[in-house]
């Protein structure tokens, strides 16, 4: 007798995709997947789905497979396809390549009949007694034993103006290459920001603005450090300590604390309450920001030498209101020199997850928080999901029909953003559903119908 539980993924972007590699890894495995995604290029998603070869991934093409226990994967895919030249894996690739990878280890299963690409998007979703019942927006409906939430980040203008546009988005035009730029945010997508308006020739004045104006660090070659003494459950004015006093002992290599930092994070972000996260996210996220997710060294170079050109330049503050001037926009900026007033031609949003999740532009999501069969995590960075990624409904049930996966999930996680994070959750996640599945086709064997039990056994 065989058994295969269909798996509804929605959302084919990298958190996606990764994921259904991993429930196909196994050629045995008793599942079926269907990749809900509009768009026909798979695996992109925002990061992935740029053109521009000078946005360069931030993390070492050594560290990019999509499976932690292979990971020569991305690293022997470069090096088959002539892309990297040497030996020395700490390199830094456009990042259309790896959506490019993505894409070629998916064509792997191009002939297996446990795999459905269905290029469509879903709108809205049903809980039904034997699963989920997916709304599509061709007007389609795709019945599946689980849904599992993989949109990825999600842009939305923060002003009532709605005068701030996404870098790349269909708002995004062509405009005058003399125009005065002013680009909300100073940390790696106003990098991508200001690279793709240099690609393009621009020449007027850029300007980029943070509440703290703190531009991200350079990477260098890592180091071996193992850390025995994490404060895993302290406040975190007691792990900024504990950090002070670990960069200190080990001679101001501040690098070396922030990378082996990396593996204890989520266990750190978890063991807090919400009161810790929330002063963390004021207080700390900033400086954490600029040191955990840094720049290549050769982007890192040429972007201090565009601050020392005049270029670019980086301000502190905050903006109080912003209007439409005719063609153009006028803001009140208050910096610590004092309220002053400006006039730009564009403003590029890249100020980073801080939309709260009922603001999203997602017509799923906001469907699905409109009947309540999500909420927002206690923070408003995204959903509320437990330690197995069951999302919990408005009246605090966890599902075991609906889950998520990736940047949807940082409320629990935090650090879930990267593929080195997003890879072991992707298999963690597959492990739990496969096992699932072999259990229920175990207990099926001898019936001729196996009951309408929950996917997961979640206590």
């Amino acid at each position: 007798m065989s058994l295969f539980r269909h798996i509804a993924i929605l959302g084919g972007g990298a958190s996606g995709v990764i994921l259904a590699l991993h429930l196909l890894r196994d050629p045995n495995a008793r599942v079926r997947v269907s990749l809900v995604e509009p768009s026909s290029r798979l695996g992109r998603g925002l990061a992935y789905g740029t053109s521009c070869d000078e946005h360069v991934l931030n993390v070492p093409a050594s560290n990019m497979s999509a499976f932690a226990n292979a990971p020569d994967g991305f690293w022997g895919w470069l090096k088959q396809r002539a892309l990297v030249a040497g030996d020395d894996r700490f390199v830094f690739v456009p990042r259309r390549l790896y959506g490019d990878y993505l894409g070629d280890l998916l064509a792997e299963h191009a002939n297996d009949h446990r795999l459905t690409i269905v290029v469509d998007r879903a709108v809205d979703l049903q809980p039904t007694t034997l699963g989920v019942d997916i709304a599509l927006s061709s007007g389609s409906r795709l019945p599946a034993d689980l849904a599992i939430l993989a949109t990825g980040h999600d842009h939305r203008s923060h002003s009532p103006a709605h005068l701030e546009i996404a870098p790349g988005s269909a708002a995004d035009t062509t405009f005058d290459p003399d125009a005065a730029v002013l680009i909300l945010g100073t940390g790696l997508s106003m990098v991508d920001a200001w690279l793709t308006l240099k690609s393009r020739g621009h020449r007027g004045p850029i300007t980029a603005l943070s509440r703290h104006g703190l531009l991200p660090r350079e990477h260098t070659k890592p180091s071996k450090l193992k850390l025995d003494d994490v404060p895993v459950g302290g406040s975190p004015l007691a792990l900024l300590r504990w950090f002070r006093a670990s960069v200190t002992r080990n001679a101001g290599n501040w690098r070396e604390i922030v990378d082996g930092l990396r593996p204890c994070s989520q266990a750190i972000w978890r063991a807090w309450s919400p009161s810790s996260r929330r002063a963390f996210l004021h207080h700390l996220r900033p400086r954490w920001n600029v040191h955990r997710h840094r720049l290549p060294a050769s982007v890192h170079e040429r972007l201090i030498a565009a601050i020392a050109a005049g270029e670019l330049t980086v301000d502190a503050g905050r903006i109080e209101t912003m209007v439409r001037d005719g063609d153009r926009i006028r803001i009140d900026l208050l910096t610590n020199a004092g309220l002053e007033s400006r006039t730009v031609d564009r403003i590029y949003d890249c100020t980073g997850f801080t939309i709260d999740v009922e603001q999203s532009s997602n017509l799923l999501l906001r469907a699905l928080l409109a009947r309540g069969l999500v909420r927002p995590d206690a923070l408003r960075i995204g959903l509320d999901v437990t330690a197995k990624c069951e999302v919990i409904d408005r009246d605090g049930n966890a599902s075991s029909r609906l889950l998520a996966i990736g940047p949807l999930t940082r409320g629990a996680f935090f650090e879930i953003e990267a593929v080195p994070d997003i890879r072991v959750q992707a298999a963690q996640l597959a492990t739990r559903i496969n096992a699932s599945i072999n259990s229920s086709h175990d207990a099926a064997i001898g019936r001729t119908r196996f009951a309408s039990a929950p996917f997961f056994a979640t206590r």
